[in-house]
C-alpha cells in the first residue's frame, strides 16, 4: 500500500489529503495520505518521520509551512530546482537516499500559462511582474517567473527580506510597498504570495482599499482558501483577469504524485474533490 503525507504546522485548512486521495482513486492505487503536524523546533519528530521514508515505510512526503527550508538539512540530495529555489515541498527516496524536490515552481507556471493563455507580448522586452511578499512562498514564484522570461519586481513590507531574495536571481529588483508601486502602468502581472486574505480573514486584501490597478495587469493570488479572495474579487470588479492559486495547488500536487508513484493523475478528478468545499 502506498503511504503518503504532508509535513507542516498547523494543518487545519489543508486540502492536500482530499486532493491526493482523489489522485490515488483516479490511478486505481491503494493508499492513504495523512497530515503530520510537526512544530518547527521538533527535530526529533521530523527525523523520525523522514526515517520512515528512508526505510520505505512511507513512499513520499509533501512539505509546507514552516518546514520548506529547515527540512533541507536532513536530506541527502536536492534537485537543481529545489537547490535554486532554496526550499523543498516534495520528498522521495531514490537509491536509498532522501531527495528533496520542489514542484511549486512548475506547478505555478503550468497554471499561469493556462490562466494567461500566452505570455504578454506588449513589447519586445521581458514583461514585468510584481510579486507581493518575499517569504517562503515567494521564492518558488520568483524563480519560476525569471525562468519563464519575466522581469520581476518584489514589494515586501520587510525590505531587507526582499533584498535578500532579489540578490539570488537575475532580472529582479525591489520596490517600495506603496500605492504608486501597485499602480505602475507597465506591470502586466501581479502575484500575491502573502497570506493576507486567507481563511478566516477573508475580508482582507494585501492592497489598499479602492485602489485602481493597471488596466492591463492580470492578478494571480496564491491563496486558494477561500475559492475567491477579496483581491481576486476586487480585481474582477475592475474588469481584470484574476485567479486564485487553486490551479497551482492541484498542479504541484499532481507533479509530486507522479514523482512518488510514476502515475499521472487526472487533474479534473483532483479538482472535483475540493470544488464543493
Amino acid at each position: 500500500m502506498i503511504k503518503l503525507g504532508l509535513i507542516g504546522y498547523p494543518l487545519g485548512h489543508s486540502l492536500s489529503p482530499r486532493i491526493h486521495d482523489a489522485a490515488l482513486q483516479a490511478c486505481g492505487l491503494e493508499g492513504e495520505y495523512d497530515p503530520f503536524p510537526i512544530r518547527l523546533d521538533d527535530t526529533q519528530e521530523l527525523n523520525n518521520l523522514l526515517s520512515c521514508v528512508r526505510t520505505g515505510e512511507i513512499t513520499g512526503l509533501n512539505v509546507t509551512i514552516p518546514h520548506k527550508q529547515n527540512v533541507m538539512q536532513f536530506l541527502d540530495e536536492l534537485t537543481p530546482t529545489a537547490q535554486a529555489i532554496g526550499a523543498v515541498n516534495t520528498i522521495h527516496r531514490r537509491d536509498n537516499k532522501l531527495i528533496g524536490d520542489n514542484t511549486d515552481a512548475p506547478g505555478f507556471l503550468s497554471d499561469l500559462h493556462r490562466f494567461l493563455g500566452e505570455k504578454p507580448s506588449s513589447s519586445a522586452h521581458r514583461p514585468l511582474s510584481l510579486v507581493l511578499g518575499a517569504g517562503g512562498a515567494a521564492r518558488a514564484i520568483v524563480y519560476a517567473l525569471v525562468q519563464d522570461g519575466w522581469d520581476v519586481s518584489i514589494a515586501a513590507r520587510r525590505l531587507e527580506q526582499a533584498d535578500e531574495l532579489a540578490g539570488q536571481f537575475e532580472h529582479i529588483s525591489t520596490v517600495e510597498w506603496g500605492v504608486q508601486t501597485f499602480q505602475a502602468p507597465n506591470i502586466e502581472l501581479i502575484v500575491n504570495t502573502t497570506p493576507v486574505g486567507m481563511t478566516p480573514n477573508i475580508d482582507q486584501s494585501p492592497l489598499p482599499e479602492n485602489i485602481v490597478l493597471p488596466k492591463q495587469a492580470a492578478i494571480y493570488d496564491l491563496i486558494y482558501n477561500p475559492h475567491e479572495t477579496k483581491l481576486v474579487r476586487d480585481a474582477r470588479a475592475q474588469g481584470l483577469q484574476a485567479t486564485t492559486g487553486l490551479g497551482m495547488l492541484i498542479d504541484q500536487a499532481a507533479l509530486a504524485f507522479e514523482i512518488w508513484t510514476g502515475y499521472s493523475p487526472s487533474r479534473e478528478m483532483m479538482r472535483s474533490a475540493i470544488d464543493n468545499l
